[in-house]
């Protein structure tokens, strides 16, 4: 295995991770409807015992994929964890929120009461895909940081990457880019959270308010997005030359797609897939949209991280020195750290495996009114 192979493998895992989170965060997505006021508090508490059965699935995620940034590119966590903490920072504040309102919304004496922690978990669902949706959106606009490696060296401030702006990360919320493709990743876990809901309750009165709003999400959710590709397709790029030279480059993602038709077939692939999940959710009585749009989600996903990545391309780029931009080749680990890596990741498809065996466990019987109010075990 080359040095070259291991930076792609990596960047390959890096992608489906980032894929995965995106899929498992319909979590957040279906506690957006914990606002509907169609529905009963009983039918809100099979919703959250529905989420609350997954929860912990997205949030280790969340974790395993800034743990796999830190092993295999170190200084993209250093760089944007370091500098731009303030989007993770509120992303954790978000979840950890998000925890404690699933096991005391519903205690005695809580100090928030029932529908504070409500609240808190609705704004868990809108916060955290926002954030990490804007968070990926700095990858093609850039972001304002400086990398000198030599600094390492210097006994009075041994910091590589500085942050050139006093707002450390919030400054993504001035790119409207960045901000589209946010606002286009909450209304997809919205999505993704009803197709859940319809899948695992068995309440004709909550699916068929699940329904509706998929139908009234489908129109914002797809300008949103369309809106987002067409600009980056035609927007400048910032491309690397062999001797790692950082410079713009016109139609940089749309000439991406056309160099890697593997990518351009993931993604068309992945769209499909979402495009029918909506048709299902919205249109007919089906109760698998969740699986075609979770697939599709996954595929459009990692199409967007190879384009930010691969065919010689800056994935972390600093638009106010073009020379500290990162890539795959000049911020992963050594040849030594990924390759052993590479071995412990062999185990990858068992804990898939355990996921997917634990998953049909707990939803092989659907969510019921009746069990909310006979079982003990419930949030």
């Amino acid at each position: 295995m080359s040095y070259e192979f291991l930076q792609n493998y990596w960047w390959c895992l890096i992608s489906l991770l980032g894929g995965l989170l995106v899929f498992l965060m319909f979590v957040q997505g279906a506690n957006l409807h914990l606002g509907n006021r169609a529905l009963s508090d009983v039918q809100k508490r099979m919703i959250l015992n529905s989420t609350g059965r997954k929860w912990e699935l997205t949030f280790t995620t969340l974790v395993t994929f800034g743990g796999a940034f830190f092993a295999s590119f170190p200084l993209f966590y250093s760089t944007s964890f370091g500098g731009a903490y303030w989007v993770w920072v509120l992303l954790l504040i978000t979840f950890v929120f998000q925890a404690v309102s699933y096991e005391f919304q519903n205690k005695k004496g809580n100090l928030l009461g029932v529908k504070g922690f409500r609240i808190a978990l609705q704004i868990n669902g809108i916060l955290a895909p926002f954030l990490v949706g804007t968070a990926v959106g700095t990858f093609f606009t850039g972001s304002d940081f400086k990398v000198d490696k030599l600094a390492i060296a210097d006994p009075s401030a041994p910091v590589i990457s500085s942050w050139g702006s006093g707002w450390h990360g919030l400054d993504a919320l001035a790119h409207p880019h960045a901000v589209v493709l946010g606002c286009t990743l909450v209304f997809l876990t919205a999505i993704l959270g009803a197709l859940y809901v319809i899948n695992n309750i068995d309440d004709s009165d909550i699916q068929t308010q699940m329904r509706r709003t998929i139908k009234l999400s489908i129109v914002p959710f797809l300008i949103c997005f369309l809106g987002w590709t067409v600009f980056l397709l035609f927007r400048p790029g910032y491309a690397v030359d062999v001797h790692g030279v950082v410079s713009l480059e016109n139609g940089k993602y749309l000439q991406n797609l056309l160099d890697m038709p593997a990518v351009l077939v993931m993604l068309l692939a992945g769209v499909v897939l979402v495009l029918l999940a909506l048709w299902k959710g919205a249109f007919t009585k089906s109760r698998c949209g969740i699986w075609y749009g979770g697939i599709g989600t996954v595929l459009v996903v990692m199409a967007v991280f190879f384009l930010a990545g691969f065919n010689n391309t800056a994935y972390y780029p600093s638009f106010s020195d073009l020379q500290s931009s990162l890539t795959i080749r000049n911020s992963s680990s050594s040849y030594f750290t990924l390759q052993v890596m590479s071995w412990v990741s062999l185990l990858i498809p068992f804990v898939v495996a355990y996921i997917a065996y634990a998953w049909h466990q707990m939803d092989r019987k659907k969510i019921t009114a009746e069990e909310i109010s006979d079982t003990e075990h419930k949030y």
